[in-house]
């Protein structure tokens, strides 16, 4: 969204685009530019022609829902914003890194995240949905396992406003494996049984660059990674996600790099 809203559809479609995540300030500050009226009116008129649909907005990369009590302030009224912004726009969800334990055990870490995620329902828009992205597990990430993430989601109160988005590379480098359909298949179960596929709303589809159950998150090109070309395969085709949308994170030095993806992406499925 660089130089404002009104260039969104066109990005999106010159990357031939049928679904969409985009950020809708500055991903790497707290800083926060007021919506333009006519800005906003013109992205949500290119969007509903586009026929690019669902839209997801990731929210900026400093907000902290594991914070202390201490700094949970900024991070909540940072991701109020971000939900305000949202119902501006017409957009539905809201993809949010689950955040950072900060030296707290595991169990306060997932209190902290659901107080914090309570705070920001509290006050956001009710037409807006928050789906936390599993993680890594990288230093001090929690949301890295199945069972935190239903945690944090049983602890909310509002958790009916709640949903999830699994990302393939942090899963894989969290130790869920992908590059075999019985491991896939393996995987699915576990993620139905302590989260739920309804509360599953988008696949960040993501190769990794670095091994399996390493915990370090580093994505990569599809099919050119360690979970590899079958392993994508299997993920595209897996009855339980070929409906789901679908957002590609992978390294981007022009829009060839995007496109290369979506043809192989495109390529895998039967």
């Amino acid at each position: 969204m660089a130089g404002g809203f009104r260039n969104v559809r066109e990005r999106a479609l010159a990357v031939r685009c049928e679904t969409m995540q985009m950020f809708c300030s500055n991903p790497r500050g707290w800083a926060v530019a007021k919506l333009d009226p006519e800005d906003v009116a013109r992205f949500r008129a290119d969007m509903k022609d586009s026929g690019v649909s669902p839209i997801f907005v990731h929210a900026p990369y400093l907000p902290n829902p594991a914070a202390t009590a201490a700094s949970a302030k900024s991070s909540v009224k940072a991701l109020v914003t971000q939900a305000e912004r949202c119902a501006a726009l017409g957009v539905r969800y809201l993809v949010v890194h689950v955040g950072k334990a900060m030296g707290a055990d595991e169990d306060k870490a997932i209190a902290r995240v659901a107080k914090n995620v309570d705070a920001v329902l509290a006050v956001a828009p009710e037409s807006v949905m928050l789906l936390l992205e599993n993680t890594a597990g990288m230093g001090s990430e929690v949301g890295y396992r199945f069972e935190q993430v239903a945690a944090i989601i049983g602890h909310v109160k509002q958790n009916d406003r709640v949903g999830v988005v699994l990302d393939t590379a942090h899963a894989f480098e969290a130790g869920y494996e992908f590059r075999t359909k019985a491991g896939l298949d393996a995987t699915l179960r576990e993620f139905d049984k302590l989260v739920g596929f309804s509360r599953l709303h988008l696949i960040h589809l993501n190769d990794s660059k670095t091994e399996f159950g390493s915990r370090v998150d580093r994505h990569w090109h599809i099919g050119e990674g360690k979970i590899g070309k079958e392993g994508m395969r299997a993920i595209v085709n897996h009855p339980l996600l070929r409906n789901m949308p679908a957002v590609m994170e992978t390294p981007h030095k022009s829009v060839a790099d995007d496109l290369g993806n979506l043809k192989t992406i495109r390529s895998l499925v039967a």
